[in-house]
């Protein structure tokens, strides 16, 4: 007589979707057909072990083979209590699979010395757990054919779709179900739920519900709250190291790193530590809900972890850092671009070669046109090291390139693009001695569009090289697709700023003058920008005044020297606002720290001196001044000249971010 469990196993058979390399193992082992009877699965909370397990149950007994489950978190871990429980469970010659085999670490070398070859030779074991089996199951040549191990991840696009038809879910629902479930079975089966009881959540913030069980399923054994601040650690970072940890962390660091590498839904790469994309964003959520301040200011120290170790490093670590900078604005404008990219796999962008010149030469011709096309070898042949691409098996998968003017490059003189760039910043914001402008003159991504996920990659990283490295005096960017790449310079402040045609496309350009808008300034608003979104131009209150040239520089340092030892009066002067500060008080901090810096010139004592007894702490009379230094009027006047000028000098090396050479 068929039993009301008969039924539930029976609906549970029809609803269950994927595992096929799992059921082989198994079916093979069941019928004899592979010596491998010993089967390990394991993976990460809510992953499906659960299910997969009662599914192999199922199949056992349609094989008319005799099947015993046991769920682990129910076993006193004592090899009494295992026997008791396989008694209790009635069967001979079983079939036995374990659940939760983690809770049964302690006991694990008496199963595999003592239980499991006891068994009969037909007999088939399915260990079921979160952690991989400890290597002793694989290092033992006898056990090594016997055991096979099979890592349970999330399902595939076609598992997921027919998990959610047998649920029930009307088929407009799918995409959004499984663009945010991400394979998980746990979360497409919840937000199954949802869709079939409700509305569809548009994010995974929007379901609460949902965000609780899938957090009870990863955080239940976190053993401290530090180790709980590096579970969030690694929700907003894209790679988690110990450094990063030691900031965030203190001196729990170590601890908490190997913890974190060992929890299932952690992936340990060779630079770091990732969370499974859906892993993230559920932490993601459940934080910013939990510890709104405490998740904010988190942010704020990664940010700036990152953001001090790309003023630091050289070569590709730069560039790892400028794709972790780019992550932390995942939630921007390009997210759909950022997530497609971490879906297709690991990916880097690196210096142009040589010999894929010729590719990226066609590729822009074909984007562009042909004039673009021989601007860009003209370019790659005379300044090759502006080019970045992103590669891929298929070859480059997408590419920017920098130009910096003004340069030694004829080219720059023939590009009328640039030519356009160039005389429009003569015009707006001239260029002083020894600045620059960055010009991201070439972009593209497959299919040769610049909308493609592998343009914005590209021009994302380099662009953040590139900005946070060098000074310059400005960011320009080209874009003949501004209805897709507007709104993201518009959340990144960036200004679209004038318009040129060349070779039958229609260039929308955009910038941003560093020197009024500086570096830092703007990397304080991505911060904020990063966590609550907000879009427009940079807030009045956080721009400079218009730069001023070197002459209008050093003229404005001779008005403000006499008015130093009152801080007051040096409300009105022009240099406030620049590099040297925002205020008065700033500004007077930063010249006397610059007159007690000339000590350290060769000879400087004597122009520190005089600067110092002049304009720090005045005498009444500049007569005065040169008694007291004990100077001829005609030798102070004459150092007291010199100082200015070496004093202007080093104060323009801060305000352009150029050390320059004194008149």
């Amino acid at each position: 007589m068929a039993t009301l469990g008969d039924v539930v196993e029976d609906v549970r058979g029809r609803g269950f979707v994927g595992r096929a390399a799992e059921i082989a193992s198994f079916d093979d082992a069941l019928a004899g057909r592979s010596e491998r009877r010993v089967l390990f699965v394991h993976g990460p909370g809510g992953v499906g072990k659960t299910t997969l397990l009662l599914h192999l149950r199922g199949r056992a007994r349609q094989a008319d083979r005799s099947a015993i489950y046991l769920d682990g978190r129910e076993i006193e871990p004592s090899p009494e209590g295992f026997v008791l429980a396989v008694q209790a469970a009635g069967a001979t010659a079983p079939v036995l699979l374990v659940d939760g085999y983690e809770q049964l670490t302690p006991i694990d070398g008496w199963l595999r010395r003592d239980l499991v070859p006891s068994l009969p030779d037909d007999a088939v074991v399915v260990l079921a757990g979160r952690e991989a089996p400890v290597p002793a199951w694989r290092s033992d040549p006898g056990w090594r054919g016997v055991v096979a191990v099979h890592p349970l991840g999330n399902l595939d696009d076609a598992d997921s779709a027919a998990l959610l038809e047998r649920a029930g879910v009307a088929g407009q629902d799918r995409e959004q179900i499984m663009m945010l479930g991400r394979g998980h079975p746990l979360a497409l089966a919840l937000l199954a739920d949802a869709a079939l009881t409700g509305t569809v959540p548009q994010s995974l913030a929007d379901a609460p519900d949902l965000i609780s069980a899938l957090m009870g399923s990863l955080v239940r054994d976190a053993p401290s709250d530090a180790h709980l601040v590096g579970l969030a650690t690694c929700a907003k970072a894209f790679l988690t190291t110990e450094d990063l940890l030691r900031r965030t962390v203190g001196d729990g660091a170590p601890v908490v790193w190997d913890w974190l590498r060992d929890r299932p839904f952690v992936t340990a790469r060779p630079l770091g530590l990732t969370p499974h994309d859906l892993t993230r964003e559920v932490l993601d959520a459940e934080f910013g809900r939990r510890w709104p301040d405490r998740y904010r200011d988190l942010h704020r120290v990664i940010h700036d972890y990152v953001v001090a170790g790309l003023r630091d490093a050289t070569g590709m670590h730069r560039q790892l850092l400028a794709q972790h900078l780019a992550h932390l604005h995942r939630t921007g404008p390009f997210a759909a671009q950022f997530r497609s990219m971490r879906e297709h796999g690991s990916a880097s962008v690196v210096r142009a070669r040589p010999e894929e010149h010729e590719e990226i030469i066609t590729a822009v011709g074909t984007a562009l046109g042909p004039e673009s096309a021989r601007l860009a070898r003209d370019w790659l042949t005379e300044a090759p090291d502006g080019a970045s691409v992103v590669r891929t098996p298929q070859g480059i998968a997408g590419f920017a390139y920098h130009v910096f003017c003004p340069g030694t490059t004829a080219v720059e003189r023939r590009d009328p693009v640039v030519r356009a760039i160039l005389d429009h910043v003569a015009r707006v914001a001239p260029l002083r001695p020894g600045e620059q402008v960055d010009i991201a003159r070439f972009l593209y991504g497959e299919n040769a569009a610049q909308s493609d996920r592998y343009a914005v990659f590209a021009g994302s990283v380099s662009s953040i090289v590139e900005w946070c490295g060098r000074p310059r005096a400005w960011a320009l960017i080209l874009s003949v697709d501004p209805d897709f790449w507007g709104p993201f310079f518009d959340y990144l402040a960036f200004r679209e700023l004038f318009e040129v045609t060349f070779d039958g496309r229609r260039y929308v350009v955009y910038g941003n003058d560093w020197r009024r808008f500086p570096v830092d300034t703007w990397l304080d608003l991505m911060n904020e920008r990063e966590q609550t979104g907000g879009s427009g131009p940079p807030p009045d209150a956080l721009q400079r005044p218009a730069p001023l040239d070197r002459e209008a520089f050093r003229a404005a340092v001779r008005t403000a020297l006499p008015q130093l030892h009152r801080p007051d009066r040096l409300a009105g002067c022009a240099l406030v606002g620049t590099s040297l500060g925002g205020d008065p008080a700033a500004v007077r901090a930063t010249v006397r720290t610059a007159i007690d810096g000339l000590a350290e010139l060769p000879r400087g004592e004597p122009l520190r001196a005089v600067l110092h007894r002049t304009y720090v702490s005045p005498a009444p009379t500049q007569e005065a001044a040169a008694e007291v230094l004990g100077l001829p009027f005609s030798t102070y006047r004459r150092h007291l000249a010199k100082a200015v000028d070496e004093l202007a000098d080093r104060l323009w090396a801060l305000e352009s971010g150029h050390q320059v050479d004194s008149d």
